[in-house]
């Protein structure tokens, strides 16, 4: 009996049992005149190799608070994830193992700040663990401070060089920082370390030369409760040839109450880091007295970035002037709009318009209008994406068929979709519903289909 039980102790390792057997194994020649005390031994026995079993093997399991955090942090139930894990931090508030998890539960919810302060509490006190280096690293980048993200991904790397993630993280970081080819290779490495890794294979994706061609195909008609229906079918070209050089081409081909009638449109933006974009451009139609003989706008646009740490991520503010000559009428539009962009892709954005129309025969008049439009995220499958839009507009105008501005008085109710069938392709629809004065209706609806090459 004693050399089998030796036999498992050694067999499973666990040898904290081994005192336990030496007296077991002294005493049991003593017992061999008494069935009852053997059998006390050993029952004495088996009782302590499952206690120390279960000792060892517990120490596996993560401890249960650990396991209430992760279920909270599934659910994005952070209030909860914190106040378990900062029980744990006033039990045991030397424990740097708990203070990393609360670092990571404030950096997932958002408390970027709190989250850095609390990783570097945590890094003076062990700066051995490669992890806790990658969590102020993610912190770092999502603050857009991309330096110091390097600096952290770096000492990581040092404590671990095999790791995939470490590399993609490092990755992400120079991409951020506009060093692609450095970022290409980051990618590739976490690709060899590990070949299923989706974030190496996306990052290399992403690096891809980006297209500089737009080629886009549309039609748009308008049903109206009083006329004939209009239709319009278009396409255009968009290039851009540098960083700061762009240039726009389309031609429409209208028909409006069995008319018909064309135009060329033709744009150049220059783009400057400094001052944002300014874009001159012109149309000229065979009109046959249903759209402008001719036109001329120019637009200037500016965008300043906040970065992700605030509610208001960024903002972009166009000004433009358009000329439309008519047969009989002559229109300027002044127009401005503002983009809000908001956390997880949302925007808003309101737009003023007013328009001088001056008829043969009669005075100039300036007439106002104006359109409000939120943008926001519907799903997403891996490279495909959807959203969407609603908006409101009012005024002198239909924002649909310029050559009616000056004419009515409009309420238009509306939205649209936009599904990205890859990095390359997208259909974009969209339906709106006017009122008019007076008592008459306009129902919009377009879609268009972009290639990007």
């Amino acid at each position: 009996m004693a050399a089998v039980l030796e036999s498992f102790l050694q067999h499973t390792g666990i040898m904290l049992l081994r005192p336990i057997f030496i007296v077991i194994s002294w005493e049991m020649p003593s017992c061999r005149g008494s069935r009852s005390c053997r059998r006390n031994l050993i029952s004495g026995l088996l009782f302590g190799t499952l206690l120390v079993v279960s000792a060892v093997f517990g120490q596996g399991q993560p401890p249960d608070w650990e396991t209430q955090v992760r279920k909270y942090s599934q659910t994005q139930d952070w209030n909860s994830a914190l106040r378990i894990v900062d029980q744990e931090v006033a039990r045991a508030p030397q424990d740097m193992d708990v203070r990393a998890w609360r670092a990571r539960v404030l950096a997932w919810s958002g408390h970027l700040a709190e989250a850095e302060k609390e990783y570097l509490e945590v890094l003076k006190a062990s700066r051995n663990d490669p992890d806790n280096w990658m969590g102020l690293a993610n912190v770092y980048l999502r603050e857009g401070r991309t330096l110091e993200a390097l600096k952290a991904l770096d000492a990581a790397m040092e404590l671990d060089p095999t790791r995939a993630d470490f590399h993609a993280a490092r990755a992400r970081a120079l991409r951020a920082a506009g060093k692609r080819n450095e970022a290409r290779l980051e990618f590739q490495k976490a690709l060899n370390l590990d070949s299923a890794s989706v974030e190496a294979q996306a990052g290399l994706i992403s690096l891809r030369p980006e297209p500089k061609h737009e080629l886009r195909f549309g039609q748009d008609t308008d049903l109206f409760n009083f006329a004939n229906a209009n239709n319009d079918d278009w396409m255009s070209l968009a290039s851009q040839w540098t960083s700061h050089w762009t240039t726009s081409v389309a031609g429409s081909f209208y028909q409006r109450g069995g008319v018909d009638a064309g135009k060329f449109v033709g744009s150049v933006t220059r783009r400057q880091s400094k001052w944002g974009a300014i874009t001159v451009g012109g149309a000229v139609g065979h009109d046959n007295a249903v759209i402008p003989k001719s036109e001329a706008f120019f637009n200037v646009d500016h965008g300043w970035k906040n970065g992700e740490t605030t509610i208001l991520r960024g903002v972009e503010f166009n000004y433009g002037q358009h000329w439309y000559w008519y047969q009989s009428s002559r229109i300027l539009t002044l127009s401005s709009t503002t983009i809000f962009y908001l956390p997880r892709d949302w925007t808003l954005s309101l737009g003023t318009t007013g328009a001088r129309s001056a008829f043969s025969g009669t005075g100039s008049e300036w007439r106002p209008s104006g359109i409000s439009r939120l943008g926001f995220p519907l799903a997403g499958w891996g490279a495909k994406r959807l959203s969407g839009n609603v908006f409101f507009a009012v005024g002198a105008e239909d924002f649909a068929q310029i050559d009616q501005i000056g004419s009515f008085a409009s309420q238009t109710y509306g939205g649209g979709v936009r599904f990205e069938i890859t990095t390359r392709q997208d259909v974009t629809g969209y339906g709106s519903y006017q009122k008019r004065t007076p008592d008459r209706t306009d129902t919009a609806f377009g879609v268009n289909y972009g290639i990007h090459f």
